[in-house]
């Protein structure tokens, strides 16, 4: 039925999420998504909502979750934009801040949606890459014009860039939009929010899909200068003026209220990952610094694509990319310790085989 498409639908070539295979057993690590639950009060709002009220539509503007958002992060509600999850945020904030006269930059190592976008869009760009160790230089921007997007820490990578860097780099681009996509922020990079009141081209765009275990409910939200929350929300407005229902407005209100539950669900993560890091490196892998909750990692003896078969085999699922760059790196989440102890105790016997 492809004939009734339009030709921009017959150009696209769509972002491929990570699999979702329905497998007993399977330890899943190739989507990020928490080894852990929600907080058990972001369960307990999102029963409560799920209410007759359901026949009412939501506040479309979120004005309680932006409030506490606000308040969390120490900055003003006008300064807060929330959607269904960072994906569309994203897709809004290319809409109304990335489309300019100058190629949007990006590195040729992140996430794959940022090209889907400026396909879907009609924005042009250019990649810049990562140095050879798989970092994000920010000298290799300062000099060129047009907007930029940065993913921090990057994905798939892990690696972090620091606040100093980030405010550089708005700074080098001051006459347009600088975004910083932190998706993974909390497991070990520096937030640049901070830098808002001192940058109005600095936009920051977070989710609660990884740290908060919300994965299912799509949350995400944006901050930056009231100027550019305005230009989301008049592309919000003329695509979906309810993106956020009653019951993911209440969970995500609920979850940032609870902050000892986030930040012991984080330390576990963290502290999984510098575990899982010794265990690889035990193994002879190599695994680059991760301010995620993922490594990236590869081993000189053995191919990328043959080693996620083989622990695919064994019912352990990881992230593989097939990019030059990047074809024989796993990403692999960090899961709980049952689960990265699959993980290892399956990897040690793929070595084994294949001496």
């Amino acid at each position: 039925m492809s004939r009734f498409w339009s030709e921009l639908v017959h150009g696209l070539s769509p972002y491929v999420p990570g699999e979702q295979p329905q497998i007993p057993g399977l330890v899943k690590l190739n989507t990020n998504e928490s080894p852990f639950g929600p907080s058990p009060k972001a369960i307990e709002a999102i029963r409560a909502a799920a209410a007759d009220t359901l026949r009412l539509y939501p506040d479309p503007q979120a004005t309680r979750l932006r409030e506490v958002l606000a308040a969390y992060h120490k900055v003003s509600p006008e300064q807060v934009f929330v959607g269904n999850g960072s994906d569309e945020v994203l897709a809004h904030t290319f809409a109304a801040l990335l489309k300019q006269a100058a190629p949007l930059l990006f590195p040729d190592v992140t996430y794959s949606f940022y090209p889907v976008y400026c396909r879907l869009l009609g924005i042009d760009y250019a990649t810049v890459p990562l140095d050879a160790e798989m970092r994000v230089r920010i000298d290799d921007y300062v000099d060129r014009p047009g907007p930029v997007i940065v993913a921090n820490p990057n994905a798939p990578t892990g690696i972090a860039l620091s606040r100093a860097e980030i405010a550089r780099l708005a700074a080098a681009h001051s006459d347009v939009a600088v975004v910083i996509d932190e998706a993974y922020v909390d497991f070990g990079a520096e937030t640049a929010i901070p830098l808002i009141s001192e940058h109005p081209n600095l936009l920051v765009v977070q989710t609660m899909s990884k740290s908060r275990a919300l994965a299912g409910l799509r949350v995400g939200y944006a901050i930056g200068a009231a100027g550019l929350i305005e230009g989301l929300t008049r592309v919000k407005d003329s695509f979906n003026s309810y993106p956020l229902g009653r019951p993911a407005q209440a969970g995500a209100i609920a979850s940032i209220e609870d902050d000892a539950y986030f930040q012991q669900a984080r330390s576990v993560i963290v502290k999984n990952r510098a575990d899982l890091t010794a265990a690889l490196a035990r193994l002879g892998f190599e695994v680059l610094p991760s301010s995620a909750n993922f490594v990236f990692v590869r081993h000189p003896d053995h191919s990328g694509q043959a080693l996620a078969t083989a622990l695919r085999q064994r019912a352990v699922l990881v992230r593989h990319f097939t990019a030059p760059r990047i074809a024989d790196y796993l990403r692999i989440t960090i899961g709980s310790e049952t689960e990265l102890a699959r993980l290892t105790d399956a990897l040690r016997e793929v070595l084994a085989q294949n001496g």
